[in-house]
């Protein structure tokens, strides 16, 4: 086992890397930029290591300054956490040239799935279905239009290189697909730095369906069951649920086998996450993401595993000591993103945390980085908590959740807790009937109401 981890992370991922670290008798070094210099995962690490100014490619997107930040402090292993580095195979190789283990999947997997194009033939080759659409990249020389028309509108404009909901247009009809095509790349172009797109098949009502993988690389792979991430807005989920109240046992008995014969094939390490849309009885493959998950916590909750400690085992070269015969899922669990955001407008609401008191009691989890005094700074990602409650029932589950809403305060800053307070009432979400684009309706007619 490791002595010493570097969490090449911020925020509540970098501070529940570090309690599994130390759960496991690990010492862990913190990295973090000026604006993070009192980061509650700063204070709690056994070392840390000021690695740049805020702006994230001055810091955590700084790949020479967290090898260096490695390489002083003795470590033996870096975790990448989500987001920034997560899934930069780049990075994972020279973490690996350096000297060091990388906590995650092999580099050539993340190259291949983080190229959706690439990911999509892959998928295909070892047998999960896909959403209709382009075989490659469409560019100014191919019929667009066609192969719009051929797969019927509406049809989605899709950034090959990148993900979040970044680069992706729909075009209702012919009048809208110039445009769609246009704005498309010119975004994929500013966000990832890769203007190639592709056409999808725009489903009507799908639901955001997700499965939770674990591999140990030496034959060994599990899944952890479903989550539900439909409730999302601008492609950016607020909310997650597992199991999901619309699939049945047949439908996920049938999608988990397909998803690790696939696994085993290509011979996965590490946790990773494989997104469907799923709609009237069929799934489709969209994407795979080759790291720890933000919502990770409703899949350990109805499972018992520790997602965490086990990347950190199989990357020590550990085995999974148990099969997939060996996996329980018990009750429910629904996990809630709540960031500094105003509730109606979005709008990012960093500053000084003035009050802070987290809901407890039984089946509740709070993941946050929050204390009071804590100044949120204006440049990174507004997902400042995660409340996560479990249940016997969804029933049960939706009622702590309310409760646990109720007692949760936030002081000094707008929070999206009200949205969530509001959104858990609504009907058709007590019902389990809705879509990925319920929120956006839901939202629309809060504001207009």
């Amino acid at each position: 086992m490791f002595e010493k981890i570097l969490i090449a992370n911020r925020g509540e991922i970098a501070l529940r890397i570090h309690r599994a670290c130390r759960e496991l008798g690990i010492q862990t070094v913190a990295v973090h930029s000026t604006a993070d210099a009192d980061a509650m995962h700063v204070r709690l690490a056994d070392e840390s290591v000021c690695i740049g100014p805020p702006a994230p490619r001055q810091s955590y997107l700084n790949i020479p300054a967290i090898l260096s930040a490695a390489t002083i402090t003795g470590v033996d292993a870096i975790h990448p956490g989500v987001g920034f580095l997560a899934e930069n195979a780049d990075f994972a190789e020279m973490v690996q040239e350096h000297g060091f283990t990388w906590i995650g999947p092999e580099p050539e997997h993340i190259r291949v799935m983080g190229d959706k194009i690439a990911a999509k033939r892959k998928v295909i080759e070892l047998g999960l279905p896909t959403v209709p659409g382009s075989d490659g990249p469409v560019g100014p020389d191919d019929d667009v239009a066609a192969l719009a028309a051929s797969l019927g509108y509406p049809v989605l404009v899709k950034a090959a290189g990148g993900g979040g909901g970044k680069g992706m247009k729909v075009a209702h009809g012919p009048e809208d697909l110039d445009q769609a095509l246009s704005l498309a790349r010119s975004e994929a172009k500013a966000f990832f730095g890769n203007d190639m797109v592709y056409l999808e098949k725009f489903l009507g009502k799908p639901r955001h369906i997700e499965l939770q993988i674990l591999g140990d690389g030496q034959g060994g792979v599990i899944h952890l069951g479903e989550r539900d991430c439909s409730l999302q807005r601008r492609h950016q989920k607020l909310l997650e649920e597992a199991p999901s109240p619309a699939l049945n046992a047949e439908e996920r008995a049938a999608i988990g086998a397909r998803a690790l014969e696939a696994m085993r094939t290509l011979g996965y390490r590490s946790a990773g996450t494989l997104e469907f849309l799923y709609e009237d009885g069929h799934f489709y493959f969209i994407e795979m993401n080759t790291r720890l998950q933000v919502e990770h916590p409703v899949s350990e909750w109805i499972t018992g595993i520790d997602l965490v400690r086990e990347q950190i085992r199989i990357a020590a070269g550990g085995r999974l000591g148990f099969g997939q015969e060996d996996v329980r899922f018990q009750g429910h669990a629904i996990e809630v993103r709540i960031n500094a955001e105003h509730p109606e407008t979005f709008v990012p609401s960093p500053g000084r945390i003035s009050d802070y008191h987290a809901p407890g009691g039984p089946g509740v989890r709070v993941d946050s980085h929050l204390y009071q005094g804590y100044r949120i700074p204006p440049t990174y990602d507004s997902l400042v908590s995660k409340l996560i409650v479990y249940g016997a029932t969804r029933n049960e589950c939706l009622m702590r959740l309310r409760r646990a809403l109720e007692e949760y305060v936030i002081g000094g800053i707008e929070t999206t807790i009200p949205l969530h307070r509001k959104l858990i009432q609504a009907p058709d979400f007590l019902n389990g009937d809705y879509d990925i684009h319920w929120l956006e309706r839901f939202v629309a007619g809060d504001r207009a109401a």
